[in-house]
């Protein structure tokens, strides 16, 4: 048993650890049915402790960086989601004992119950961890999943299903001898094509999808400026002027180059900064922010330019009424909301401004405010953070004609979300993230591979910009271009190639977890109504 706990968590670590192991999900799962099948053939007790405790291993060895951003945080999502795929997992094993001569369609339930887990941490849960969505195995090994056009990531999650239990199926009917004694020649020969074509199938299916030609209307100058501030250090060791300087720098150095390597080409240029780049920014009145002044002087000298950028920002109430469960109060009474912003902005100072609105649990946001802001406020100290998002994302305008999509960090994990902006007209896609809080691990490196999929799910290129690394331009395949290296000032200059066509998976949604959403409540039902 403890073999096949570590065979899992091996085989379902390595796709999120290593990129080109996007694979090794695909056989991922077995170790764990063959562990199940053993524990209910050998009677074993409380089995439910070797299949959270091997969740708990998964989730620890592949999201373990976490701590390094908090360690209470970190340890709590590291067993909660255990605790979640556990219930799945449980919810299976109860299903199966109900129906004891239901063949597969325990295991066709437990598929279905576990996409429509992942299709409601994506879309409903306020306490949201994504993170090891089964699709996202293949981020780093994008050229198997070009198809997520139409599925999304929750198409590789039913493929990674559909390979284990087929493997898993072939597997059992080898070992009690009903593949060579009860089954004739035709049902082997479909049992074996049928389960290749559900191992190679989508591969294939994926290199047509590759070798297409990419779509462009047009395209646009951007330059990418990854400034290298230190996040803990940040707000203490230079002053918000300081790293305005460093910024701006960047920018005018990469102006130059592109100008200098192109000088007739007067385009205007995309110039892209990080998340939370400034905290002095008051939405009830921008252009009164001295960063805001600082960037509409640089922009003046540099009138190519228009600056897209993240700021932690302020919106202030003069009023008697809490305006929302988010909102807090200063000294002197007067309410005020927290957003995490981002912003774009020309050299005659027009504006646009976008809230992020999928906010990280804890530290961003109060899940259940109405409920749970009380019991911060008295009994923790108000600890939690209590950012305001938009209830509808929007689009920000580039030269007052380009929509574009601008996902701030943890966004850009949600593909759905993504989808919002090209829906809504977005003709490229930026994302803006800081990406530092959780220094050299594996975790800055997976959300990046994350934005892939989002290129491939939209048909839109992307922009990256990270504080500390790593920035990158991806195009439609999801292939990275041109990438910074960590922890290091950079700068990135490309062309970024604009799109308005919209992929069946924009315009659709997400099938694949409708289904499974139906498919879960209906074998439930029909596993409660059944006769013992």
């Amino acid at each position: 048993m403890l073999l096949l706990a570590a065979l899992f968590v091996l085989l379902m670590s390595l796709p999120f650890l290593v990129e080109g192991c996007g694979w090794l999900a695909l056989v991922g799962f077995v170790p764990l049915l063959c562990m199940e099948r053993v524990a209910s053939e050998n009677g074993l007790k409380h089995f439910w402790w070797w299949h959270y405790g091997t969740f708990v291993a998964w989730n620890a060895v592949t999201t373990f960086w976490v701590c390094n951003a908090t360690v209470g945080g970190g340890i709590f999502a590291i067993l909660a989601n255990a605790v979640q795929m556990s219930l799945v997992f449980g919810l299976f094993r109860w299903v199966k004992r109900r129906m004891k001569q239901g063949g597969s369609v325990p295991y066709l339930f437990l598929a279905a119950a576990w996409i429509a887990w992942e299709k409601y941490y994506l879309t409903v849960a306020q306490i949201s961890w994504p993170w090891l969505v089964l699709g996202n195995a293949f981020a780093g090994t994008s050229a198997l999943v070009q198809w997520y056009e139409y599925t999304g990531a929750l198409g590789g999650s039913l493929w990674v299903w559909a390979s284990s239990l087929s493997i898993f199926g072939l597997m059992v009917a080898l070992s009690d001898g009903r593949f060579s004694a009860r089954w004739n020649g035709k049902a082997r020969v479909a049992a074996v094509v049928g389960t290749v074509l559900v191992l190679f199938g989508p591969m294939v299916w994926s290199w047509v999808l590759w070798n297409r030609t990419e779509v462009s209307e047009a395209s646009v100058p951007v330059v990418i400026a990854q400034p290298d501030f230190d996040p803990y250090h940040k707000f203490g060791g230079l002053t918000q002027d300081e790293q305005n300087a460093v910024l701006l720098d960047l920018f005018a150095q990469g102006l130059k180059e592109m100008e200098k390597g192109n000088p007739e080409d007067s385009s205007a240029v995309l110039l892209l900064a990080p998340e939370t780049f400034t905290s002095d920014i008051l939405c009830n009145d921008v252009p009164s922010s001295r960063t805001f002044r600082r960037f509409r002087s640089f922009l003046q000298e540099h009138p190519r330019g228009e600056i897209l950028f993240g700021a932690s920002s302020l919106s202030i109430y003069d009023q008697k009424e809490r305006p929302s469960a988010n909102a807090r109060q200063f000294g002197d009474g007067t309410w005020y909301e927290t957003h995490n912003s981002a912003l774009i902005m020309d050299t005659l100072g027009r504006y646009g401004i976008y809230q992020k609105s999928k906010l990280v649990p804890g530290v961003e946001m109060l899940p259940y405010p109405s409920v749970l802001a009380p019991i911060d406020d008295k009994l923790l100290g108000g600890v939690s953070g209590r950012n305001v998002g938009q209830k509808e994302v929007s689009n920000l305008v580039f030269n007052q004609d380009v929509p574009i999509g601008c996902a701030v960090c943890y966004e850009s994990v949600y593909g759905e979300h993504c989808a919002k902006y090209v829906r809504k007209g977005a003709k490229l896609l930026a994302v803006i993230t800081n990406d530092a809080w959780w220094g050299d691990t594996p975790g800055y490196k997976q959300h990046l591979n994350y934005a892939r999929l989002r290129a491939i799910e939209t048909r839109r290129d992307i922009a990256r910009c990270a504080n500390t690394g790593i920035s990158a331009f991806i195009d439609q395949k999801g292939r990275i271009l041109q990438r910074t290296t960590w922890w290091e000032p950079a700068i990135l200059k490309g062309r970024v190639n604009l799109s308005g066509e919209e992929t069946f998976f924009v315009r659709a949604g997400d099938i694949v977890g409708r289904i499974s959403v139906f498919l879960f409540v209906l074998l439930l039902a029909a596993a409660l109504i059944r006769r013992k």
